[in-house]
């Protein structure tokens, strides 16, 4: 079982949206989903680019983009999964630590019927971010939650609202059953994963 010390994205602590956790990296609810599912893998240094991680942070931070992504597709009930990172400010990087979209598709009944329209989106989302995050967490730390197997807020970008500590927390809840102790998990059946 790992320790759990605080973990941060960026200045911001995000210890309790973490559902995921390696020694290197972990995975974390997010605070504005474009879809249902939507988090992040980051590495648990901070570091502002993808060329600043070692080899083994790195090598970490796929593996854990690999395994999340299979979990969060079969419990999101997805079809496929966009990836992204925006590697620096050109690419739209505005939170100044490395992370990767990880967005749950389908091939019916997806918010994005243009695959395409989910990009623009993500940059808006990416742009409004700090400032969100300085919001709810009012002194650089989230305190949001958010509830498992109901509907998550997904509107229209100018209407998504920063999602509560509670609503972030039920969601992290949820997705560390599907993962083991080892993990940062609470499953205990190893066949969940």
């Amino acid at each position: 079982m790992l320790a759990m010390s605080s973990l941060f994205f960026s200045t911001i602590e995000v210890t309790r949206q973490a559902f995921y956790r390696t020694a290197l990296t972990c995975a974390i609810v997010n605070l504005k989903p474009l879809v249902p599912g939507h988090v992040l893998v980051i590495p648990t240094r901070p570091v502002l680019r993808l060329a600043d991680l070692n080899s083994d942070e790195l090598t970490s931070l796929m593996t854990s983009v690999q395994r999340v992504g299979r979990v969060i597709e079969r419990v999101y009930q997805a079809d496929g999964l966009t990836i992204a990172c925006q590697d620096g400010r050109a690419a739209g990087q505005t939170v100044p630590h490395v992370h990767f979209h990880l967005l749950p598709r389908k091939l019916r009944g997806d918010r994005f019927t243009n695959n395409d329209e989910i990009y623009p989106a993500l940059e808006h989302a990416e742009e409004s971010l700090p400032h969100d995050l300085e919001s709810v967490s009012g002194r650089g730390k989230i305190n949001a939650t958010v509830t498992p197997r109901e509907p998550l807020k997904v509107d229209a970008d100018e209407d998504r609202k920063p999602r509560t500590m509670e609503e972030m927390e039920k969601e992290t809840i949820w997705l560390k059953t599907f993962f083991p102790a080892s993990e940062g998990g609470t499953a205990i059946d190893p066949r969940l994963n």
